[in-house]
């Protein structure tokens, strides 16, 4: 599963997950610490304490999907000084999560949009 374009946003959960907790779990956590709601078109991130294991859960047309992925070896990197909100990502920076690559260790200049010229 890659996201497509159509997805609007991708929340990176801060606080590892219980990995028994499934849809209606990870739901709950959505509504209450994330405050976004489960049914827009956007991905949900979790990661377990050992940071080796995601699940993605996202809202499809009809009904919840929920995607797990576990790492044989290594870990996924995450934000060293997270705190209790969500990490907003883009797509791309999803897939380079999943890839493996460290985020923060490298992050890019942030874009700029500026109205006029100072």
């Amino acid at each position: 599963m890659r996201p497509d374009p159509k997805v609007k946003a991708v929340y990176l959960y801060p606080k590892p997950v219980d990995f028994r907790k499934s849809i209606n779990g990870l739901a709950v956590l959505v509504e209450l610490d994330i405050k976004v709601a489960v049914f827009d078109p956007v991905l949900f991130v979790f990661l377990n304490r050992a940071r080796n294991q995601v699940k993605i859960l996202y809202w499809h047309r009809n009904g919840f999907c929920l995607w797990l992925k576990r790492l044989e070896a290594e870990r996924f990197k995450t934000k060293p000084d997270a705190g209790d909100e969500a990490i907003e990502l883009t797509v791309r920076e999803l897939n380079q999560l999943l890839e493996g690559v460290d985020l923060w260790g490298n992050r890019p200049h942030k874009v700029l949009t500026p109205r006029f010229v100072s």
